[in-house]
This record gives C-alpha cells, structure tokens and sequence, in this order.
C-alpha cells in the first residue's frame, strides 16, 4: 500500500532528474514530499551510480544482494536492468542468494558480497574487513561499503514509504527469490 503520495517536483529539479534518469520512478515522486531531501538524494545517488571508481558491475551485484536481504521486491526489480546492462551474468543473478558457494563469483566479487551483507545487517566483523582490504584499497572499501549503505537506506525508505512498483517493471523477472 502506497503510503505517501507520489508528488509533483519543483521545476529546476524535474529538469535535473530528467536529464539524469529520464522518467522519474515512483522512489523519486515518493521523495518528492520533501522537495529538499529528494534533490539531495539525487546528487547522492548520482555520485554512487556514475562517478565511482569500482565496477558498476560490482556494485550492482552489491545492491541486488542488498535487495535479496532487506526483501525489497521494488529495489530487486529496478536494479535487474541495470545489473544487466552492467555485464552481471544470469548465472550470478540466479546464484546470487548462495555466492559464497556458487563458482560463478570471484574472489573480488565474494568480498565486495561479503563486505556489502555485512553493512546491510549492520555489522562488519575484523574478518570482513581484512578480507576486503586484501581486494580493495581505501577509496574502494569506502566505496563499497557506502553503496551497500546507502541502498539499504533505499530499501527501508521504500518500505515505510510504501512505494508501488511502475507498471513497466511489475513483470520482471527473475522474481525476487524467496528468504534473505
């Protein structure tokens, strides 16, 4: 159930989020109740999906495992197509809720995985964080672990905002599968 309703934008911003996202999903519109909290969300997100420095795979794979735990069908079905058109295989989409046993990760992957499930449920254990740094400098590990964070925050915004899938993306597939 929709709990807040989908807003109207300010103009200067409906122009932003055009130019960046083309068509504003329902998040954005959801957002849009607090005009200067979405605008900073946008430049946020913007910063984490296009002016990074690890792969756009790798933090897809990040998010999407993110979605699988926080059990946001929304999130899962969003970021599908952009894993997708970041090279994200199907055979890591459907193995992704048993990476740690699945031969279709690497070890770089499986620490960013590591690393991204362990800020999700809000806890990075030493052994984390050392397998991690083996992978990825400062700057990486940083970002990793904010994208991980931040899409958490997406996942539960989502939630208590109650915001509906777009009909374009209801039929996505695969379905979110089922337990964390």
């Amino acid at each position: 159930m929709q709990r807040v309703p989908l807003a109207d934008f300010e103009p200067v911003l409906k122009k932003r989020l055009e130019e960046l996202w083309g068509t504003p999903p329902n998040l954005y519109k959801a957002l849009a109740n607090h005009p200067r909290l979405v605008a900073a969300w946008t430049e946020f997100s913007k910063t984490l999906r296009h002016d990074t420095r690890t792969p756009r795979a790798l933090r897809e794979l990040v998010i999407l495992r993110g979605a699988q735990l926080m059990r946001s069908e929304y999130e899962w079905a969003q970021h599908l197509p952009m894993a997708r058109k970041a090279a994200v295989s199907e055979a890591q989409i459907a193995s992704l809720s048993s990476w740690k046993t699945s031969p279709h990760f690497d070890a770089r992957e499986k620490a960013a995985l590591a690393l991204g499930e362990a800020v999700t449920r809000g806890h990075v254990s030493d052994a984390v964080y050392t397998e991690a740094i083996g992978h990825f400098d400062d700057h990486d590990y940083v970002e990793i672990a904010t994208v991980a964070a931040f899409y958490a925050m997406v996942g539960r915004m989502l939630e208590a905002m109650g915001v509906q899938l777009e009909p374009e993306v209801q039929g996505y597939s695969p379905r979110l599968p089922p337990g964390p």
